[in-house]
């Protein structure tokens, strides 16, 4: 069989920019924009002979007279202009590349992986998403609720570009900084006998079940909760049990029992009668939800900005400017 030339495959158009000594173009500018052979071969710092066979040898390539040359006689051709005209765009557009590829490098774009406890509820992270995905629609998210030391696990083995959960214990390989502060209160459904009433005390919850959260411990990181049940004598017997805030909630609002949600969380079903917030209103306990980190993760530049961003925002701004709701 017959070997196939691959210049054979090519279109006359292929074959010619495949083939064109790119150098003659320009030259060709050169000597346009020069006015004569003898002035673009001074711009060129060539012979004046070798410039005349550059445009010489442009011309048998394309197949046309591009100049009109003689004694006293320097004009294009209407090939001339022609190809004159797409020459300057192609080298304007040459000229641009350096800004092009300088800004292609300043492009932010790659995969933040983000994993969260389940009721991480705060504009610092609301207000950043939506940025990053207006300024910067490279930018791809993948975002995952966990158990907060399964977010913690997540930052360890690098496999999360960062955590926002509750924390018992810091590892020493991982950074931690608060992010925001938030209060829990304690809640019922309407189907609950004390939903609805006013001017409750914590005595009056003494006896009811309760739902609570895993971490719902005096050694775990909802301790403060657990601290007020255990102060409050409400040692209540527990019937349900969740580490996702969305299956405490579902248990609270199907009567199971009484529960523990975050205030500023579930705000909106207290104002739709879907909830009743019980007692203490005063002084609520208080949990710290934290930004986990680990410097020894190599990040991407989307990653990097989200985790500077946030870091700012806690190293300037006030804890009580990050305490919902607002004490």
């Amino acid at each position: 069989m017959k070997a196939i030339n691959p210049n054979n495959a090519r279109s006359p158009a292929e074959r010619f920019a495949a083939t064109l000594d790119w150098n003659l173009l320009r030259s060709f500018v050169v000597i346009v924009e020069a006015g004569s052979i003898t002035a673009a071969a001074e711009r060129l710092l060539r012979g004046q002979p070798a410039v005349s066979l550059a445009l010489k040898r442009l011309e048998e390539a394309v197949g046309a007279r591009l100049i009109e040359r003689g004694r006293g006689v320097f004009e294009l051709t209407a090939a001339g202009r022609a190809l004159y005209e797409d020459c300057a765009d192609l080298y304007g557009g040459v000229a641009r590349l350096p800004d092009v590829t300088r800004a292609a490098e300043a492009e932010i774009a790659g995969q933040v992986a983000i994993h969260l406890a389940s009721h991480v509820v705060t504009p610092l992270l609301d207000d950043l998403l939506a940025a990053m995905h207006r300024d910067h629609p490279g930018v791809r998210f993948r975002i995952r609720t966990d158990t907060s030391a399964g977010v913690a696990r997540a930052v360890q083995d690098r496999s999360a570009s960062f955590g926002i959960c509750l924390v018992n214990r810091q590892h020493p390989d991982l950074d931690y900084a608060v992010l925001y502060r938030e209060f829990f209160g304690f809640y019922c459904g309407p189907s609950h006998p004390l939903f609805g009433r006013s001017g409750l005390t914590l005595n009056d919850l003494r006896g009811h079940a309760a739902v609570a959260f895993e971490t719902e411990d005096l050694n775990d990181a909802l301790r403060p909760v657990a601290l007020l049940r255990r102060q409050g004598a409400l040692d209540q017997v527990v019937v349900g049990r969740s580490s996702q805030l969305e299956e405490v909630r579902r248990m609270i609002l199907c009567g199971l029992g009484i529960g523990a949600l975050p205030v500023h969380v579930v705000q909106g079903d207290v104002d739709a009668g879907r909830l009743w917030r019980l007692p203490p209103y005063d002084d609520p306990p208080a949990v710290d939800i934290f930004l986990v980190t680990n410097p020894r993760k190599r990040l991407n530049r989307a990653e990097a900005v989200m985790r500077d961003h946030l870091q700012t925002a806690i190293a300037t701004m006030p804890l009580a400017a990050r305490t919902y709701p607002p004490e």
